[in-house]
């Protein structure tokens, strides 16, 4: 039987994270320093051990950072690191301005890069292996004499096994010999897969004396996997970034990283009470790296636990565990059910009790419901992304469905175009609105807009506000056009997604129409009756 790996010791279990160093080379990204002293402040809060800061001296932004990071920033967790590069080749170490910026950022721990491939040294650094080794001892050692924690990065670390096993091992022992706390292996080109970095970190483990690391790329997609491969191996301190941002395509995610070491593998490598904590800190740091939110992304993404098949609907009626890996909340993340043509009966009652709608004993609502959604799906209608329209088409099929705001009689809009080049949009609208003894009240409005649905809008709303004061706080936040079937010229039938806003919530309607401004009026009309039932 092949050797065991000894059990995981979690209180000397390091989660290192580096997104403001290697997540930061994602094409896009550019944090201001402002934005990094928030992006460290949201990593403490998940609790990671090791925050990975910059490159001081290096890059003047980084600099800056760890400058102002001695006054600005009050961790919890995590302590911060600077990184840089071992001593310059023939140069002294206490002579090297690079490694003297390490010990003027101030921080507790420092990370060094070192190449672990002999052709690297030999072809990028232009020196020899010998020499390479003595720049990570005299590096390493100098740093320690000031008080520095030392963890080496050593770059390549998986190619440079692959040409030759033993020089990669030779720096790790020269590391720890020299004071190192961590030997980091790191698959630098991301072009490993689990089975074989594992068989190459059980190799190395079993032939070094020191603790290592893993830091994963994640170019053939396996970055998180290659990491848990070798935690499984041996390793017990894990580099990622947060939401996998970094070169390429990226490095481990540490939000997957965490969640998977947490609740899969069970270790407690995180406090527990910022286990929930993930979710909102994973789409905080996506707001500052200025990238949309992965909505599908592990345990964190918005759409991780959200099931849309009839199937799995009523499945999870009976029992939420039986399509969900985990309790959603364990990772700070909401289950939701996604009703669309292929929701049945159980879909629909879900739906309508997340959305605080109860539809018990309503079997034949929800059955006239699931009918409406698959033919108005059917015509190009889409209510997983509107939620708010599906609660007043629920609402309305139950006995107690509150009356129509209004009755429409008519809506026209124009848009004129002067010679001086000024485009001005008008629209009037006629309606109808209730009164509680049962009669009518005729009303037009007519308003300005800088098009035909803002026009409408306004119209609309100034037709309203005098029955719903409130209405005059609500405004348009989104407004979303999809062509979805081509007709042939310019004719198609249209898709609008509106979101609206009262300053405390948002909400979402949807209209299709062939006529886009008839579909942004049904969209429109949703969103603000949804305002009023929900005053």
């Amino acid at each position: 039987m092949a050797d065991q790996p000894a059990p995981v010791d979690v209180t000397d279990f390091h989660v290192f994270d580096t997104t403001l160093r290697d997540g930061a080379q994602r094409e896009g990204v550019s944090y201001s320093v402002a934005d990094k002293l928030a992006v460290a402040r949201l990593l403490d809060e998940i609790g990671v051990g090791f925050i990975e800061g910059g490159w001081p001296g290096a890059l003047p932004k980084d600099t800056e950072f760890f400058a102002r990071a001695r006054t600005e920033l009050q961790l919890r967790h995590a302590q911060l690191v600077a990184f840089g590069a071992t001593r310059k080749a023939g140069v002294a170490v206490a002579e090297d301005p690079q490694v003297q910026a390490l010990l003027d950022a101030g921080t507790p721990v420092v990370c060094l890069v070192a190449k672990s491939d002999v052709r690297h040294v030999r072809e990028a650094l232009r020196t020899t292996p010998e020499e390479n080794l003595a720049m990570v001892a005299d590096t390493v050692a100098h740093l320690v004499a000031h008080g520095r924690r030392v963890f080496v990065d050593c770059e390549h670390f998986f190619d440079g096994h692959a040409a030759d096993p033993d020089y990669g091992v030779q720096v790790l022992e020269t590391a720890f010999a020299a004071g190192a706390e961590v030997g980091v292996m790191c698959d630098t080109n991301g072009g490993m897969l689990p089975m074989g970095l594992g068989r190459v970190v059980a190799d190395v483990r079993a032939r070094t004396s020191g603790k290592l690391g893993i830091h994963c790329q994640d170019d053939t997609g396996c970055a998180v996997a290659n990491s848990l491969a070798a935690v499984e191996a041996g390793v017990t301190h894990v580099q990622g970034t947060a939401n996998g941002y970094g070169e390429r395509a990226g490095n481990a995610d540490t939000f997957a990283l965490i969640g998977n070491l947490v609740t899969k593998m069970g270790l407690p490598v995180v406090p527990a009470e910022c286990l929930p904590e993930l979710k909102r800190v994973s789409h905080a740091i996506a707001e500052l790296a200025n990238i949309a939110p992965d909505d599908h992304q592990p345990f964190v993404g918005a759409s991780a636990f959200a099931h849309k098949a009839g199937l799995h609907a009523s499945a999870i009626k009976v029992d939420p565990e039986l399509y969900n890996h985990l309790d959603p909340a364990v990772v700070g993340n909401d289950m939701r059910i996604l009703v669309t043509e292929m929701a049945g009966r159980a879909s629909v009652e879900l739906k309508g009790r997340e959305l605080g709608v109860d539809v018990t004993g309503q079997g034949d609502a929800i059955g006239r419901v699931v009918a409406q959604v698959k033919v108005l799906e059917a015509e190009g209608w889409s209510f997983e992304a509107a939620d708010a329209s599906f609660e007043l088409l629920l609402r309305a099929e139950l006995p107690d469905a509150p009356a129509p705001l209004f009755t429409l009689e008519s809506w026209r809009a124009s848009v004129e175009h002067a010679a001086t080049g000024d485009v001005v949009s008008e629209a009037t609208v006629k309606v109808h609105l209730p009164n509680p003894d049962g009669t009518t009240e005729r009303v037009i409005s007519t308003a300005e807009g800088n098009g035909p649905v803002n026009a409408l809008d306004n119209a609309l709303r100034q037709a309203l506000v005098g029955r719903h004061p409130h209405l005059a706080g609500v405004s348009l936040a989104d407004y979303k056009v999809r062509i979805l079937g081509w007709k042939g010229g310019t004719s198609a039938t249209t898709r609008v997604l509106v979101d609206t806003t009262d300053g405390t919530g948002e909400w979402t309607t949807v209209g299709v129409h062939d006529n886009i401004v008839e579909a942004s009026w049904r969209a429109l009309v949703d969103a603000l009756t949804y305002a009023v039932r929900h005053r």
